[in-house]
């Protein structure tokens, strides 16, 4: 009886391998600007949720001063001295008894700027001021040149 030879291919070829490696990386270099761009959308809408969630303690603080709920100097513009006074509270009048009031827990950090910090404007300064003239704060902005998605630039937000 002759025995017939068998060849059993039993592992893949170096050319198999380098095929499928190629491949793979094709693949990778497919997604990794689809996940910076789903990243840098994921920041961008932290940073639009932190300036509205800022805006509206301003404003909040504003419409109380302008309802004589808050108790501010006559010369005041009825804004708020600086952001940490909106977290540790404002003395309001309600009715007999005075309360504090407090329109953040915390105050939200800037994702697009390295330090978080925010840039401030007073009702006095030129609405594209990046200096804080310090009277109070009527605005705030990101300190980060960077442009968005959509091409305009972060601190114009």
């Amino acid at each position: 009886m002759v025995r017939k030879a068998s060849y059993c291919n039993k592992g893949v070829t170096l050319i198999e391998l380098i095929v499928t490696m190629a491949i793979l990386s094709i693949l990778a270099m497919g997604i990794l600007p689809l996940s910076n761009m789903a990243y840098k959308r994921t920041k961008e809408l932290e940073l639009r949720q932190n300036l509205r969630t800022i805006r509206k303690a301003i404003d909040r603080y504003k419409e109380m001063v302008d309802e004589k709920k808050i108790l501010v100097d006559a010369i005041s513009s009825g804004y708020p001295k600086n952001l940490i006074l909106l977290v540790e509270g404002a003395e309001a009048q309600r009715g007999a008894e005075k309360v504090k009031i407090k329109f953040l827990r915390r105050i939200p950090k800037d994702p697009m700027s390295e330090d978080g910090e925010w840039g401030l404007r007073s009702h006095e300064d030129e609405p594209g001021s990046d200096v804080w003239g310090g009277q109070d704060v009527f605005d705030v902005y990101s300190k980060s040149d960077q442009q968005a998605l959509d091409g305009s630039y972060y601190k114009d937000w």
